[in-house]
This record gives C-alpha cells, structure tokens and sequence, in this order.
C-alpha cells in the first residue's frame, strides 16, 4: 500500500505538491480546492493541470544532467 501512496503523491499529484511548496499552502487543501473546482466548473481545472503537470515533466526532463560521449 505504500508503494501505491508513493507512486500517486510523486507522479499523480506532483503538481499539487509542486505548488503548495512554492505558494506556501498545504498540498491537501490545494488538491480539495482543485476538486471542488472540478466539480463547480465542469472538468474544465482538469485541462490546466494536464497542462501543468506536462510542464513539470518537461522542466524536470531540461534539468537532468545530460553525459556526453566525451565524458565516457
């Protein structure tokens, strides 16, 4: 059960966690915000936090140090 609470709190909910640490708030109340405002608008936060869930993943990808064939 904890490998499966890891998993979803690292990859799932990433984006929620990501912005409770840089905007301060609690992660728990940003996700029960993020569903309540699924549910007042339709699914439509869904779509922003596809959006930023792709740019996290695409920031973590640029920061990865990359080895070149000369470092070898």
């Amino acid at each position: 059960m904890k490998h499966i609470q890891h998993f979803l709190e690292t990859q799932a909910f990433g984006v929620c966690t990501s912005l409770g640490e840089k905007l301060g708030f609690a992660t728990s109340s940003i996700r029960l915000y993020f569903i309540y405002l699924s549910f007042l608008t339709f699914g439509s936060p869904v779509l922003v936090y596809l959006v930023l869930a792709f740019w996290l993943n695409v920031r973590k990808h640029l920061r990865r140090e990359r080895s070149t064939v000369w470092d070898v």
